[in-house]
Parts: C-alpha cells; structure tokens; sequence
C-alpha cells in the first residue's frame, strides 16, 4: 500500500514540477549587488532570446543551494517596468536544495526574438561578521559569500556584475579577471559563454557599520470599530545581529564616541501614516520619552530611542500603539458588506528584516461571511475570538502569520466582512440597561429598612 502512495506522489510531484526550456538563452546579464546595509540587495536586467521553433512564455529564475531559505523577496518587471506574476516552482532534474521561481511572460517570446526582464532580489542573513566579536571602539568587518556568474538554467553569452559596499575600507575580495575596483564599487566581468548552472565562489571582505537590527518578533494587532477609528499596537521584539560586543562596555568612552559610523544602534527612525494620533511608546518598565514625533505631509517620522544602546547580541523589546481614522481604509462595497485594506506589514526601520510577523485583525461585533485576500502567501492561523469592554459575543480574530520578511512586504491585506448596522446600537444598549440596573438597585437600597431597631420617634411615651 505504501509503495502505491509513494507512486502517486512522485507522480504527482512530476505532474506540478517544470522543465528546462534550453531553447532560452540569457543573451547579456546586467547586475548589481548592493551590500550597503545589512541586506543583500540584487538587481538588474536580462536580455532573454528564444533560439528555438516555438513561443515560449515561461522563464526560470535560480539560486544557489547556500541561499535556501534565505531569499526573502523577490519581483520582476518587464521593460515597461509592468510586474509580472512570479512563483515558486520545483524543477525536474535538479535537487530540493536549490530554489526556483517561475517568471510568467506578458507575452509569448517568439522564435530568433528577445525581450528584456527586470528583476530584483533582497536576500537576508547572508552577510557574515568577521571577526565574530569586536571591541566597543573596533569597526566592524563583514564578508559576503557570492557568485561570479549569474545562477541561470539557462546559458548567459555576455554578464557583467557591480558590486557596491559600504566603504571604501575593503579588506579583500575575489579576483576572478577580468575586475576592477574604484573606490566602493567592484566590477566584474564582462564574462562570455557561461554555461547553465556555473558557480565560480565570490568573496567581500569589507568595512560595514550599518544597522544590524532584526526584528526576531513582531506580534501587530489591528482592531476595527465603525466608530470610525482604527487601533493599532505592535508588540516588538529586536535584536542587533552583528558583530558580538567583546570585553566590557564602558559609557563613558560611549559618550566620548563622535562618529555616526559606529555598529551600536543609539535610536533608529519609523514611520507611521499622516493621520496617526495617540501615539504610546513603552516597555515592561513603563513609557519610554525619549522618542521624538516629526509630523510630515505624507506621514509621521518617529525617532525611537531605546531605553540602552544596542551591542551585538544585545536585544530590546518594546510596545507601540497608535490609532487611525477609519474612512481611508474601511470602505462599505454594498448593503451590510464592508471591505478592509489596511497593511499587513508596516515599516519599523530602514532596511527592516523581520524573522516572524504575526497580525491579528479584530473585527467588529457579528461580522459574518469573512474572505481574506493576502497580497502574497501567509500562513492563515486558526481564526480567535477577542471579547473587549462590554463584549458579550466576541469578535472574531483573523490570525495570519509569515516569516522572513523585508520592506517590499509592506503591502495592503484585504478582508470582506458582512456586518449589519444595528449592530452598531448593540454597546449603548447595553451600557443602558447596565445603568438602568444600577439605579434600580440604589432605588430599592435607599428605600429598604435595613435597621435592627425600632425608630426613636415611632417608640410611645
């Protein structure tokens, strides 16, 4: 019996998996790798040609085994700068260590044409310090594990790779010829005739002192009232990955420290939507009121200052609530169905990386007939009940939850509720009949004779 399931799934696997078109060629490759911040960030064009006898509208985008699981966002354009649908995909032939994604053509590329593709990739995790630990004063080195040659299923006849850091202190880098460096930039290539799935290992060993701030947890919770606000608090949890701290930390030599380049992290900026009011900043210690508010046209810069600057290895946790004005993100679609676009994700700091994201959206007293559409795949927990002041139905909760996530995921999650607006009527009512009570039982209190004794004026002489 197991030998017939085990049949069926690898057939199935079969069925799902795709092949390698080799009629594809990667006529020139352009590509940049931006190792400035504590993101590897990869970008560039292909210039695609289809050498064979039909149309092909399908073109397979590879990584190397090393960076399984480290991918965390990944888009692609056409020359239009037009977003073309991508996903993940297993490949026949090749093993489950390495990563592909399909790229759906806008349209078929027909036989001796080309077309030309923009893509980019943020890849977290990938940059390693070396030294592991550092001193308070030292700077702090990282190197950046690589490939000379773009990973492709596909034959490449030209590519050229840039590869920008953040300093020019460069300690070494692989010289794989022909390669040039000028001042923070190194070049390589242009590189001819590479075949599929070449791998020639690159190496930077250089300066960075950027922020390595991750965010290990992120629990957002999203409650919605059609009293026309919308509350929202973020219990963060972060940690500075970089370099660990060796020796001991001395604040005086801190305080002495001058320079904007340095590796500890003394405050980091966010940013919240124009109309946020309330805003709460605290820890388990209590209101934090360092932070600084700057309001903008389009949004609120806050600066967050935690309570000690971070080292490597230290971490922090902290609260942050605000609230919204509903009209900009409720909109009512039709009688007693409502429809939410609110983000799933929103910014914490400059080149954010957040390890697990967990969003609770509370609705409102008896919603029904929920959807959820995601702009990109979670994991949909099993649906909660929260019961607030005065509750005594519960309000559903969608649970969701995603892990490895950058910027590019601070994207709108839609949800469509039914909701009937009596229901609005249903807190007052029963704060009415809770006060109704209360005067009831001081009516009747203020009038019962609770004495044990007879009244003096009632006694006869």
């Amino acid at each position: 019996m197991w030998k017939l399931f085990l049949f069926f799934s690898i057939l199935s696997l079969a069925n799902t998996a795709e092949n390698i078109n080799s009629d594809l060629i990667n006529k020139n490759v352009q590509r940049t790798i931006d190792l400035n911040s504590q993101l590897v960030k990869i970008t560039g064009t292909i210039t695609i040609e289809n050498s064979g006898k039909q149309g092909i509208s399908k073109y397979l985008i590879g990584f190397e085994r090393d960076l399984q699981g480290s991918v965390s966002y990944i888009g692609v354009q056409d020359s239009q700068k037009n977003p073309l649908k991508t996903s993940e995909v297993a490949v026949i032939g090749r093993g489950t260590n390495e990563l592909f994604y399909q790229v759906q053509l806008r349209q078929s590329l027909e036989p001796e044409k080309t077309i030309t593709i923009i893509f980019e990739v943020i890849i977290t995790k990938a940059l390693n310090p070396y030294p592991h630990s550092i001193t308070q004063k030292e700077k702090q080195l990282v190197r950046y594990f690589g490939n000379h040659y773009f990973y492709s299923p596909y034959k490449t006849q030209n590519q050229k790779t840039e590869v920008l850091v953040s300093s020019r202190s460069i300690e070494s880098y692989s010289k794989l010829k022909p390669v040039a460096q000028t001042d923070s930039i190194i070049t390589y290539g242009p590189y001819s005739d590479i075949a599929a799935f070449s791998l020639h290992p690159l190496t930077v060993h250089y300066e960075n002192n950027a922020p390595f701030l991750t965010v290990t947890r992120l629990e957002r919770t999203i409650e919605i009232s059609h009293w026309g606000n919308i509350a929202l608090e973020e219990s963060i949890e972060i940690k500075h990955t970089g370099a660990q701290l060796k020796g001991p930390f001395s604040r005086y030599d801190y305080q002495r420290e001058t320079s904007p380049n340095h590796h500890s992290i003394r405050s980091y900026r966010t940013i919240l939507p124009a109309l946020a009011h309330s805003i709460y900043y605290r820890d388990m210690n209590g209101n934090i009121s360092t932070s600084t508010v700057k309001p903008h046209k389009d949004y609120i810069e806050l600066e967050l200052k935690p309570r000690f600057p971070l080292f490597g290895g230290w971490q922090s946790s902290y609260i942050l609530g605000y609230s919204i004005p509903s009209f900009p993100y409720l909109f009512k679609k039709s009688s007693g169905e409502f429809v939410l676009n609110i983000r799933l994700l929103d910014h914490v700091f400059d080149d954010m990386a957040v390890d697990e994201l967990e969003t609770h959206i509370v609705l409102p007293v008896g919603v029904s007939n929920v959807k959820v559409k995601a702009p990109y795949e979670i994991k949909r927990l099993p649906d909660g009940v929260a019961y607030k002041y005065l509750d005594n139905i519960g309000r559903t909760v969608i649970r969701a939850s995603k892990t490895n996530l950058v910027e590019q995921h601070i994207q709108d999650i839609e949800v469509t509720y039914t909701w009937k607006s009596h229901t609005l009527l249903h807190e007052p009512i029963l704060v009415s009949i809770a006060l109704f009570l209360i005067f009831v039982i001081v009516i009747i209190y203020v009038r019962l004779d609770f004495s044990i004794g007879k009244p003096e004026h009632s006694k006869k002489e």
